[in-house]
């Protein structure tokens, strides 16, 4: 798949060279880039044989404006259908970009960026003049390689983002730990941004939005590499089996997702201006593993569940987000594929593997657009159990056998991630595929650490006294009481493996305790009252929940300090 086909336009797009796009002519007056009143950027992300998506980045070198619009004109029959972060009309060939009401303000030498999908026959030659309020921009003079069609294509895309590269700080997370007593300890550790709504984007109850993320990673970087970590987390009717992070769509706003969510996005990570970072992004997390655990006639299934699966919006909408971002040259996705202690029994394994392929060819999205996969996200499950493998045997009785194995094959996250990546180039995903698996909350440490195996009276003593993981039940996932830091985040610690990663924000709560009124559509989940005595997707246990938590993505100070007392490796 053509990943990237651009026009750059004028001098200051000098900056995206380094991906091996074309590039206009400079100025030979140095001075002239100040006497150039706005600059355009203008590139096509995706060509089909009667389509492409563009994406437009105007930067702005005049006075400051509360308002914009952008023209230009085509040579050929291309017509506009769709447009994100810009209203956008057509009157024959002649093209109109004008702000939105939350984007009208640019400043001097600020920047604006909008997409669009359109329609083509023939030759998709690309625009050559823009105007911004009526004043003509820089113009390409075509020795820039210009059409829609021809040109190299080189994507500079690495094997592994993570290998020789810093991983950004998110300031924010980090000042937060930092305030902690002891908390400068771990505080320059990097973290995921978590874009769980639509005003995240754009930066939600004062906090930075992506833009302001993207500039504090492109500043940290210096002359090396940078890794920015992304999670993408709005799917219609998210989380269905689960209330503490339902969002802000219904089951049926799969194009409210698309429109106002991925879309801004994408145009966003299009920009020119991040070019030379290695974004990774993690996509829709608690999502498609429900389809397969949680819907039909199992115990654990939920009307929700069943309704996702029946509108197939969750499917729509992982392969619409893989496809939009995986068009972007130095964007890495990375699916989230549950843990061991969701999908690593037998019914569950092969057919989860098996939908990622589906949800991966669908809404035009490819395998190609898929970097690797993610375990254990925001989980608990320990990285590796060292004192009982899934081989062992207590007076004849298999591990398989005990009560807190249950019949699953796998007893830690670095076995089921290894096993399951192999499965999934199996169902026919790239051999070079990579995993994360995410430690910020695995680690499990602290006095109630086991030692060495457990007594082989029993099975379960023999499992229950030497695992690590001291949940009452592998399905417990909120606020877990005695959970530690786990190894901390490195690149290509073990085959197969892209990198160790903290994903989850240690200190931000998976749930309140109790039911707490809010604006982000996040329900209360009894799995997070330390009081509750559960349901089938816990075998009706308690919920091992820590009290007094507020809602999810909150800071949560008491669960941070557990977390740094119980880390292993130990700080």
């Amino acid at each position: 798949m053509s990943r990237t086909k651009s026009a750059l336009l004028g001098a200051l797009v000098l900056l995206a060279g380094a991906s091996g796009t074309a590039v206009a002519a400079v100025p030979a007056d140095p001075a002239g880039i100040a006497a150039i009143p706005c600059t355009v950027d203008y590139k096509v992300q995706n060509q089909w044989d009667t389509g492409f998506t563009a994406a437009v980045t105007v930067t702005n070198n005049s006075a400051a404006k509360t308002s914009w619009a952008v023209k230009w004109a085509y040579a050929g029959n291309q017509k506009v259908t769709s447009g994100w972060n810009a209203k956008i009309s057509q009157s024959g060939t002649a093209v109109t970009a004008a702000n939105e009401t939350y984007n009208g303000t640019l400043a001097t030498g600020g920047s604006v960026s909008f997409g669009f999908n359109a329609s083509y026959s023939g030759t998709n030659t690309l625009p050559t003049s823009f105007t911004l309020d009526g004043v003509t921009c820089n113009v390409d003079d075509g020795s820039g390689g210009g059409g829609g069609g021809g040109g190299s294509d080189p994507s500079g895309r690495v094997d592994n983002p993570y290998a020789g590269a810093k991983v950004y700080v998110n300031p924010e997370w980090s000042a937060k730990a930092a305030a902690e007593t002891s908390g400068s300890r771990i505080s320059n550790q990097p973290t995921g941004v978590w874009l769980d709504r639509i005003a995240a984007i754009n930066g939600a109850s004062g906090s930075m939005g992506l833009r302001a993320h993207l500039d504090a990673a492109l500043a940290q970087k210096g002359s090396g590499e940078e890794v920015v970590q992304l999670v993408v987390y709005d799917l219609p009717g998210r989380d269905c089996a689960a209330l503490a992070s339902n969002g802000e769509l219904g089951p049926t706003e799969i194009d409210k997702y698309k429109t106002q969510f991925i879309d801004p996005i994408a145009a966003i990570l299009a920009d020119s201006k991040y070019a030379s970072l290695r974004i990774v992004t993690t996509i829709e997390i608690d999502s498609l593993p429900n389809l397969v655990t949680n819907t039909g006639s199992r115990a654990t299934a939920t009307p929700q569940c069943d309704t996702m699966l029946a509108n197939g919006n969750y499917v729509k909408g992982v392969g619409y987000a893989l496809a939009k971002l995986g068009a972007i040259p130095n964007v890495y996705n990375y699916l989230d594929a549950g843990h061991h202690g969701w999908i690593g029994w037998d019914d569950n394994f092969a057919p989860s593997a098996t939908l990622f392929k589906q949800a991966a060819t669908s809404e035009g999205a490819t395998v190609d657009d898929v970097a690797g996969f993610i375990t254990n996200t925001a989980n608990y499950s320990a990285l590796k159990e060292n004192n009982f493998t899934i081989n062992d045997t207590v007076n004849g009785t298999s591990v398989r056998q005990s009560k807190w194995v249950d019949w699953n094959r796998y007893v830690d996250e670095l076995s089921f991630a290894q096993a399951f990546r192999n499965q999934l180039v199996s169902v026919g995903f790239n051999s070079g595929i990579g995993m994360l698996i995410d430690t910020s909350r695995n680690g499990w440490g602290g006095t109630a650490r086991p030692t060495g195996p457990g007594a082989t009276t029993s099975v379960d003593t023999y499992v229950d006294g030497g695992r690590y993981d001291r949940r009452i039940h592998v399905g417990n996932w909120c606020n877990q009481a005695g959970a530690g830091l786990g190894e901390r985040p490195q690149a290509s610690p073990a085959t197969g493996i892209d990198a160790y990663v903290w994903m989850k924000p240690p200190g931000e709560s998976d749930g309140s305790s109790s039911a707490i009124a809010n604006d982000e559509g996040k329900g209360f989940d009894r799995m997070c009252d330390p009081t509750y005595t559960g349901n089938p997707r816990n075998n009706n246990s308690m919920s091992g929940a820590l009290p007094n938590a507020p809602l999810s993505g909150h800071w949560f100070s008491a669960q941070f300090q557990q977390l740094m007392t119980n880390a292993y490796p130990p700080l």
